[in-house]
Order: C-alpha cells, then sequence, then structure tokens
C-alpha cells in the first residue's frame, strides 16, 4: 500500500468539510480528481474510507485510523518544512560556541540574552574551549563559532572583528607596582601571578608580555573565578592581568590599581571564528553587531 502526504491531507480535508466538494475547493482539486484519488487509497487497502450514504460524510472505522495518522503526521511535516523554509532564510539554524577567552563570559551572556529573543529559532550552546582545539573543532562543524584572540590561518575559516581591549595589570591600592605608570616584564619577576585555569599560550600576559621577554614571575596561582581573583588581589595574595572591561563591571568596587603593560600599552582584537561558508548568515552578522555593542556600553558605563 503506498500513502502519500497528499492522501492524508485529503482525507483530513474531507473530515473537517463534511463533503467532496468543499475538500475538493479547500485543496484545489475537482472532486472528480479528489474522488478518484479516494478510490485508489481504497482499491490499494482492500477496504472502505468513508460510510457512503451518510450526510455529511463519515469515516469508517479504517477511515478514523488513517485520520490518526494524518493528524499525528501532517503537523510534523509542517513543522519540518517551516525549519527548513527559516534554514534557506537564514532565520534559523544553530550556534555552538566555543569561548577560547575565559573572561569573555563577562560580556558574552548579556549578548547572548538579546540575541536570543532576536533569534528564538536559532539553537544556542556555549561550550568553553580550553578542554579542547577549537579551532579544529569549528573546522570539523563541531561548534559554528570560537571567540578567540588568536586568529590562525586555516583553511575554510574566516574571522569577523568584534572588539580591541587592553590587558592591563591589576593591583591592590598601596601595592609597589601602583606608584609605576605602567609594568615591564621585569616587574612581575619576583611577584605571584593569579590567573584563570588556561593553558599559558592562550593567555596575553604571557602570550604578549612574559614569555617573549623570557621572565617568569615568582608563583602562578590559578583561579576560576573572576570575582574571587579580586578578591586574591585585594588582599594583597597577589596580582593580575585582566582585559580592561572586566574591570568597568562596577560590582567588582573599588580598591585597586591598573597600570598598562609596557609604556605603550598592549591592545588586543577579539574575533568570532566562523567557517567562510557561514559568514553571510544573518544571525552570525546580529551577534557580531551586539557584541561590538555590549563592548561600547561598557566603555561608557566605565
Amino acid at each position: 500500500m503506498h500513502i502519500e502526504f497528499r492522501h492524508l491531507r485529503s482525507i483530513k480535508a474531507i473530515n473537517d468539510t463534511g463533503g467532496l466538494a468543499r475538500a475538493a475547493e479547500v485543496l484545489g482539486l475537482t472532486q472528480s480528481a479528489l474522488s478518484h484519488q479516494i478510490k485508489g487509497i481504497e482499491d490499494q487497502a482492500g477496504v472502505e474510507l468513508f460510510v457512503r450514504r451518510s450526510k455529511p460524510l463519515r469515516l469508517s472505522p479504517a477511515g478514523k485510523r488513517m485520520l490518526a495518522a494524518a493528524e499525528r503526521i501532517l503537523p510534523q511535516v509542517e513543522a519540518l518544512q517551516a525549519e527548513f523554509a527559516g534554514l534557506v532564510q537564514g532565520r534559523a539554524g544553530r550556534l555552538h560556541i566555543a569561548i577560547e577567552c575565559h573572561a569573555c563570559f563577562e560580556w558574552l551572556f548579556p549578548v547572548l540574552e538579546q540575541f536570543r529573543r532576536a533569534w528564538p529559532d536559532v539553537d544556542v550552546d556555549i561550550r568553553a574551549g580550553l578542554a579542547f582545539e577549537a579551532m579544529p573543532a569549528l573546522a570539523r562543524e563541531e561548534v559554528d563559532l570560537v571567540i578567540t584572540s588568536d586568529p590562525e590561518d586555516m583553511r575554510g575559516l574566516t574571522y569577523l572583528p568584534l572588539f580591541d581591549y587592553e590587558p592591563v595589570l591589576v593591583a591592590r591600592d598601596g601595592h609597589p607596582l601602583a606608584d609605576r605608570p605602567f609594568v615591564t616584564p621585569e616587574d612581575l619577576r619576583g611577584e605571584t601571578l593569579i590567573t584563570y585555569p588556561v593553558d599559558r599560550a592562550k593567555l596575553d600576559v604571557f602570550s604578549q608580555f612574559l614569555t617573549p621577554a623570557g621572565i617568569e614571575p615568582a608563583a602562578v596561582r590559578q583561579v576560576e573565578l573572576t570575582a574571587v581573583i579580586l578578591l586574591l588581589v585585594g588582599s594583597g595574595r597577589g596580582v593580575t592581568v585582566l582585559p580592561d572591561w572586566v574591570l568597568r563591571q562596577s560590582r567588582y568596587g573599588a580598591g585597586y590599581v591598573t597600570r598598562p603593560l609596557t609604556e605603550s600599552g598592549l591592545t588586543r582584537r577579539l574575533f568570532a571564528a566562523v567557517r567562510a561558508a557561514d559568514s553571510d548568515l544573518p544571525y552570525m552578522a546580529h551577534l557580531a553587531r551586539l557584541a561590538r555593542q555590549e563592548a561600547g556600553r561598557l566603555h561608557r558605563d566605565a
């Protein structure tokens, strides 16, 4: 027995309208064509789908079984068609994000909240890109976007610029380095440096500052949460280097001083890495725009 979606739509239309003539009009068929279609199904199944001499036309037991299937299957098909249409038009899709920048959670959550409201049909998920290689995962389509400040030349990937930031030294009020207009790598040789639990290659203080100068701090203490890092710094347990936007979060309060790294300071750029084939998706561009707006808000609120 060969049943098509049109057969399910036909039997539902006949049941809903109560007759062949009105159902044919709804379906855009002639009454003769619809009657022939139903007769063909009945011939295949060997059963009648309607009680013929009833007004309005009533379903037989076999017809009721087919109607139940239609009411179950057709909404699923329509939902799938709508989903495919959304994908084609760029309204729907998947946005699984990996974050190589640990502190990025500070600004990303407000961005994603705005994004979720604007793009309810996009499936959003977040993975911290610390326990796996995020860029190869992006190329393998395991994730769809990577927040990074370290672009890699990989075929098929492109980088959407988000915003620039400055890594700055953070110390408590009264710390000896507070008297310096800026700090040099040598200034950290005798310090306990408090960092996120991230590979050194992904920490600006090492990759851009200490390692090129061949300097090692006296000790390194790894802490997961920004608030705890600042609590330790404020109690004199060490110093840290954080993106400048972190210190613009007023909830961390006063009691800290910040100093640029080197006389001219360091400037880094944050990117959203995506597959080149996905870079023109409307929601990708919107996410990048929201990120820039959030960065601008942090600057204005500083």
